[in-house]
């Protein structure tokens, strides 16, 4: 994948953007360190609902936002959504399956920044379900376009197969399951 993301940086601020939304260039192991350190400290319980409704809000903004930027809509913003987030360095994002009129997808995650930082620049390993900072994108995703479409259908979206599992379960990459409320 050649991603040509276009970036731009204001000379007198700084501030990076891509197609006119505010970035942050950041390492990965920096990112993650401090995801696993917030984790541990308000534990998983807390932490993930938190970052689902944040990742919600925040996919669904960007939908907003880059509809009008692109001059798309439906299942091609959530398809231009998933290749954004390739090439920004989380992983690579597919379809396995997506209907935009039942409010069900099912998304491929392989080479996952939270399964390739397991055990580098200490972050420790973990056997289980790692990349669910990812499940609000999906749904805050599928709702914009369902709404915008004029359905009532919201949805609700969770990792059901992780490749942090492989240990255990041999699993080759991760998997999000969205599903109509």
């Amino acid at each position: 994948m050649h991603p040509q993301l276009p970036i731009d940086v204001h000379a007198d601020t700084g501030v990076w953007t891509t197609d006119g939304l505010p970035m942050i260039y950041v390492p990965r192991h920096f990112f993650v360190n401090n995801h696993v350190e917030t984790e541990a400290v308000v534990g998983r319980e807390v932490y993930a609902p938190a970052l689902y409704k944040a990742g919600y809000r925040s996919a669904y903004f960007w939908c907003q936002k880059e509809a009008a930027t692109h001059g798309i809509e439906g299942m091609a913003v959530y398809e231009h959504y998933l290749k954004r987030l390739s090439q920004r360095g989380w992983g690579l994002f597919s379809f396995t399956s997506a209907d935009a009129t039942t409010g069900h997808a099912t998304v491929k995650l392989e080479h996952s920044v939270f399964v390739l930082a397991q055990g580098i620049a200490g972050v420790p390993v973990n056997h289980s379900k790692v990349c669910y900072l990812f499940a609000g994108w999906f749904s805050g995703a599928m709702d914009w376009v369902l709404e915008t479409g004029g359905s009532a259908i919201r949805t609700t979206s969770e990792e059901t197969q992780c490749a942090a599992e492989s240990h255990a379960h041999g699993h080759a990459h991760c998997v999000f399951t969205v599903r109509p409320l």
